[in-house]
């Protein structure tokens, strides 16, 4: 029961105090989200974990100036691939493959399989769904959070186009799909911390056939 225990005290801090996560808890909250589930083990995507403040005003401008951003002590940025391609998914099937000790061609069949399933689907689909990938990243990532008792604000409202200039993402075959800030509530001038939790009703959430 514990884990729900964490996710009913977690919501997404709207002020953030500007106290520092320590690094033991940064890094716990990146493993959790390294060690998540993705389609066919290809992690297609990365995480850029930002803390230097002049970077985070930038970043601020194009997040419709929301508070958590400058507020936060880490900005994790998730980037998804940009497209699948033959080789991308060749990388990882390798590294998979010296990892187990397998030769370095024991995944040619699986690789091969795979990219006669994704190629026909197009480019538009391969970035859509490389970052429903980096979703399921995401979502461990809020949970590990909560457990550590740090405050973790999923972030959609940027400019993605501008965030992948900023970062420079598209040099390296990446789209800026999510972002969550992580820091600790501030109790005095969040607005939102002394609302109630609310979520659809057990009945009308889960649906039993």
């Amino acid at each position: 029961m514990a884990l729900l225990d964490d996710l009913k005290w977690r919501y997404a801090a709207k002020k953030m105090n500007g106290q520092t996560v320590p690094a033991n808890k940064v890094n716990y909250i990146l493993e959790a989200a390294r060690l998540s589930p993705s389609a066919f083990g290809l992690q297609p995507y990365q995480v850029f974990v930002i803390t230097d403040k002049t970077l985070l005003a930038q970043i601020k401008i194009i997040s419709n100036n929301q508070n958590q951003v400058t507020d936060c002590s880490h900005l994790l940025v998730f980037a998804a691939w940009d497209s699948y391609s033959y080789e991308r998914i060749g990388d990882v099937f390798l590294k998979t493959a010296k990892e187990r000790g397998l030769a370095d061609n024991a995944m040619e069949a699986y690789q091969k399989g795979l990219w006669n399933l994704y190629e026909p689907l197009g480019r538009t689909w391969h970035s859509e769904h490389a970052a429903k990938q980096a979703y399921i990243a995401l979502g461990l990532a809020v949970a590990a959070a909560a457990e550590q008792k740090v405050d973790a604000s999923p972030m959609e409202g940027f400019d993605k186009t501008k965030m992948d200039e900023t970062l420079g993402l598209e040099k390296m075959g990446l789209k800026s799909v999510v972002m969550l800030a992580l820091g600790y509530r501030d109790e005095e001038k969040d607005w939102l911390i002394k609302l109630k939790k609310v979520r659809t009703p057990k009945e009308e959430f889960i649906i039993e056939l």
